[in-house]
């Protein structure tokens, strides 16, 4: 039997085992009895710090912060940096916001993103176009997941498995998983996947570089004498340069919490000062980004030649040349967990999304609390099934999709903003200012490119002259705060 072979299937073995294993542990760990939507969704608004905190950072540490991060770093050098800024400024936002959305969602009943604008704008219409654009907007972000999990799959096998197999296989069984499990299985399942990817990483980007280099000191002596250009940033508008790095963390990092897992996360809070707490905790995760740079760079340095979705794999490579099989195995294992338990999350919360803002708004009155679970369950395996399908179709570095989908979905924000802060605004403001952004930066990355600044942040300025002269020119009527719309809030106590 050829040795290729046989190192796949070791390594296989142990990432099966690594998935397998996670699962159960999930499922295990699951409370028995009925499920409504809340809890099925948002975990029944029980999570406390620790509990949040690994569900949080297993959304936001996913595959690109795996092999993405290395990969970019691989590529373009110290445009990377760009990734633990934009979380520094991400997690100040969020200490102010999430707290507020929390309330606001426990005193309305609320349990999805679109649920939030829907309620405090009085606009249905608002609801269903954000619900749209956020499960059309998810598809990326999930692609992504798809990505990185093909990669390391095919590393895993030594060319014995066919990645993109492997990695629907993976998928789907994941799908399952949050078809059964719902966002507490999620979150237990973070738990074994942080570690795991924390261990994996340090190993990575500490004992790779000591090993081949003797220090990190060592691996960038030689980075400085071979690739100096990667250390710094290119000057001015150049792309990649230092407008667009300036742009990208101020836009990045204001849009961190805006996508449609993060705010269902927040939901799923006990209490406001669980927010806070974990505003605080979660840059010690920075940490693991920072390490990953290391791998990135080492492997720069061993593999040197690799080009565009090459780069993603790069210090798995590394793992594949000189390292026997089982560690790749264990290496590869977490990678797999990194792009499945983000996925996990990314797809229910399209699910709940999908159910509650579309499809229940078409039934109204028609849908009970057990026939919405049941719908949330299979609107799972639709969107899961939409994912792969683009996926499929559509292939980018990982880097580049992790931008397109910050492009869209923080044009959320004013939005958001506004009705966490109880702004006097109009749906209608909102909704054309949402409309314009979005238009807007799928025109600056696609047709107007390389810019040399960020192109969601040029939707983001359109957005918000948009909503700003919406107010100035609409009629101005006394009016009350927006309040919310009974159809989809409990009885309110501000």
């Amino acid at each position: 039997m050829p040795e290729s072979v046989v190192a796949g299937r070791i390594a296989l073995s142990i990432v099966v085992a690594i998935i397998g294993g996670t699962i159960a542990f999930a499922l295990l760990n699951l409370k028995r009895g009925r499920v409504d939507p809340a809890e099925y969704a948002i975990g029944g608004r029980s999570f406390g710090t620790i509990f949040l905190w690994v569900l949080l950072a297993g959304e936001i540490y996913t595959a690109f912060t795996f092999l993405g991060a290395a990969g970019w770093i691989y590529l373009h050098g110290a445009a990377a940096y760009y990734i633990p800024a934009y979380g520094a400024i991400g997690y100040l936002v969020g200490y102010a916001l999430l707290p507020r959305i929390r309330r606001l969602g426990a005193e309305r009943a609320l349990v999805t993103a679109p649920d939030l604008l829907a309620n405090y704008y009085r606009s249905p219409r608002l609801g269903v176009l954000a619900a749209i654009l956020y499960v059309v907007l998810a598809l990326p972000y999930v692609t992504l997941q798809l990505s990185g999990l093909q990669i390391v799959l095919s590393s895993a096998g030594y060319g014995w498995l066919n990645g993109a197999l492997g990695a629907a296989v993976a998928f789907t069984a994941i799908a399952m998983f949050t078809f059964t499990a719902g966002l507490r299985g999620t979150a237990w399942a973070s738990l074994v996947k942080d570690g795991l990817v924390l261990a994996v990483v340090l190993f990575a980007g500490v004992a790779i570089p000591i090993h081949f280099f003797g220090s990190l000191g060592g691996m960038f002596s030689q980075l400085q004498r071979t690739n100096a250009a990667l250390l710094t940033l290119p000057s001015g508008d150049a792309p990649l340069g230092q407008v667009w790095f300036v742009t990208t963390v101020l836009f990045t990092g204001i849009g961190f919490y805006m996508g449609p897992h993060s705010i269902a996360a927040t939901f799923s809070a006990r209490s406001d000062n669980t927010l806070r707490r974990n505003a605080m905790l979660l840059p010690l995760y920075s940490i693991v980004l920072v390490v990953i740079f290391f791998a990135g760079y080492a492997a720069l340095l061993l593999v040197p030649g690799l080009h565009g979705h090459a780069a993603d794999r790069s210090f798995l490579l590394v793992i594949a040349r000189y390292y026997p099989p089982w560690v790749m195995g264990f290496v590869a294992g977490a990678g797999a967990l990194a792009a499945l338990v983000p996925s996990s999350a990314l797809i229910l919360a399209s699910a709940a999304i999908a159910v509650r803002n579309i499809v229940r708004p078409a039934f109204p009155g028609r849908i009970d609390e057990r026939h919405e679970t049941l719908a949330m369950r299979l609107a799972v395996i639709v969107i899961a099934a939409a994912a792969l399908l683009a996926w499929w179709l559509a292939r980018e570095t990982l880097g580049a999709l992790l931008l397109v989908y910050y492009s869209g979905i923080t044009q959320f924000l004013p939005g958001v903003v506004g009705a966490a802060f109880g702004v006097r605004i109009r749906g209608l403001s909102v909704t054309l200012g949402l409309v314009a952004g979005v238009t807007t930066a799928a025109l600056l990355t696609y047709v107007l490119a390389h810019l040399g600044f960020n192109p969601g942040l040029g939707g983001l300025i359109v957005n918000l002259v948009v909503v700003a002269g919406v107010e100035w020119l609409a009629p101005k009527t006394k009016t009350s705060p927006p309040m919310a719309d009974s159809s989809l809030e409990a009885p309110t106590t501000d």
